[in-house]
């Protein structure tokens, strides 16, 4: 069950692969979550070493449930992905030139999962031509019905 999907990252990028990462939260964030308040539009992925961190993601915090604590609302969050996965990732980004773009925030096994995608940045024809596809496929459904 999806919370909160990226579009933008379809619209920017190739997804070449698809991966589950788990995120570290704090208690604030995940009833903040929960409640559908977070945004991963603006937000990136990066590696440091040996660990993959989401920066940029925005957690707006409830009112009610972190009146004890100040509340970073995008704070760097650590993913947590096992060891081969991220030497994988790493190779591939580091030599290859792809990047890491959040896809979406979602549920797994009651857990909030993070998908991320392997990507290669689309050129503006790219994204153009794109748009003439599903012009056309739009215009071609459109002439069939009014035609039955």
């Amino acid at each position: 069950m999806s919370i909160v999907d990226n579009k933008k990252a379809f619209h920017d990028y190739f997804i070449e692969e698809r991966f589950e990462a788990g995120l570290a939260l704090e208690g604030w964030e995940v009833k903040a979550i929960r409640a559908g308040r977070v945004q991963v539009k603006e937000a990136y992925v990066i590696l440091r070493g040996e660990e993959v961190f989401l920066i940029g993601c925005h957690i707006s915090p409830l009112p009610t449930a972190s009146t004890h604590i100040h509340p970073d609302p995008v704070r760097t969050r650590k993913l947590l992905l096992h060891a081969a996965e991220i030497g994988k990732l790493i190779g591939k980004v580091e030599r290859a030139g792809y990047a890491l773009v959040p896809l979406d925030l979602h549920y797994a096994k009651g857990r909030i999962k993070l998908a991320i995608g392997l990507a290669r940045g689309k050129k503006q024809y790219d994204k153009r031509e794109i748009e003439k596809k599903r012009d056309w496929e739009r215009e071609k459904q459109r002439l069939l019905r009014v035609k039955s």
